[in-house]
């Protein structure tokens, strides 16, 4: 079993590698929408979430986290993206007990409509100016489906597979390839601190027109730990408060190095706050957010900034958790 969890993490570590080799792809990657992140949670707190991830948004981030659930959960998650670009997600948990757990995930984009341009529509229309446009409209869309798995390897390890289908239809050109996500959980045993690691979007290139582009694979590691909390706590323990503190280091194929900060503040586990910031992002930056909790339903929020030039974004999820 230790010699399993040691070639999983050297996995992890080479595959890291060869990102570190070609960051200079900056923007090169296909299917740029893989990297909006739809849930509200782990937004507001900065997307700093690999190793705070639990139940049904595990698919999305790290489906290793899946094995430390224990239960049935759902989240489904709406996101109005930037240039009338809508985004949803509906995430499933479920827990086989000694057989590990089950995790499910379908992504669906809409892009809006665009209107079409041409080169030979270029010219002047009596005395107005038409720069191209046709008369006509394209809508484009996407989506992903995607099933995971996760078990323990040890009471301290865990380990996560996902296989995902992804389809991009840009009208002129339709796309679809399978992705997939590998990630480990390690439970420290230094009472809440917990370590993550996770490569999502794994896959081979896909060829548009007569040039071939790389999945926006990302290889992320992350840590969390409780400040406050009525017990592991970190520095004080209290019985009605807890403050969760996370950070993340990402590496995307076509990006530097990428930080994420985040905190969790929570009365009672009924009402949640939460900030986080972005570090090295070209807009993205503050995000903020608030979440409810009655009984098995939940209700989170997420504001994002995106620099001067695009509008707020914001989320919304709700989530039930069966047992």
């Amino acid at each position: 079993m230790k010699n399993r969890v040691r070639w999983i993490a050297l996995f992890l570590m080479l595959s890291c590698a060869r990102e570190l080799e070609g960051f200079e792809k900056v923007a090169t990657t296909s299917f740029q929408f893989l990297k909006v992140m739809t849930d509200a949670r782990s937004t507001s707190m900065g997307e700093a979430y690999c190793s705070v991830a639990r139940g049904a948004e595990s698919v999305f981030w790290n489906p290793a986290a899946l094995a430390r659930f224990g239960g049935t959960d759902l989240s489904i998650s709406y996101v109005d993206w930037l240039l009338d670009t809508r985004q949803a997600s509906i995430g499933f948990a479920h827990d086989l007990g000694n057989w590990g757990a089950l995790g499910f995930q379908a992504i669906m984009v809409d892009i809006g409509e665009i209107e079409v341009t041409r080169v030979d529509a270029l010219g002047f229309i009596g005395d107005t100016y038409n720069p191209g446009l046709t008369g006509e409209t394209i809508h484009p869309s996407a989506f992903v489906l995607g099933g995971s798995y996760a078990r323990a390897l040890t009471d301290k390890f865990t380990f996560g597979l996902t296989a995902k289908v992804v389809h991009e239809n840009l009208e002129l050109e339709s796309k679809t390839a399978l992705a997939f996500d590998g990630g480990l959980t390690f439970d420290t045993g230094y009472r809440s601190l917990k370590l993550a690691a996770v490569i999502r979007h794994f896959g081979r290139e896909i060829k548009y027109v007569d040039k071939s582009y790389p999945m926006p694979q990302t290889f992320t590691l992350g840590i969390s730990g409780n400040l406050l909390s009525p017990s592991q706590f970190l520095l004080f323990p209290s019985e009605d408060h807890r403050l969760l503190l996370s950070y993340d280091l990402s590496h995307p194929r076509d990006y530097d190095q990428q930080h994420h900060l985040g905190a969790e503040y929570s009365f009672r586990e009924v009402i949640f706050l939460r900030a986080g910031y972005k570090f090295n992002y070209d807009e993205e930056g503050l995000t903020l957010g608030f979440g409810l909790k009655a009984g098995r339903l939940r209700f989170d929020y997420s504001y994002a900034q995106f620099g001067e030039y695009f509008h707020s974004v914001h989320r919304f999820s709700i989530g039930f958790q069966a047992r």
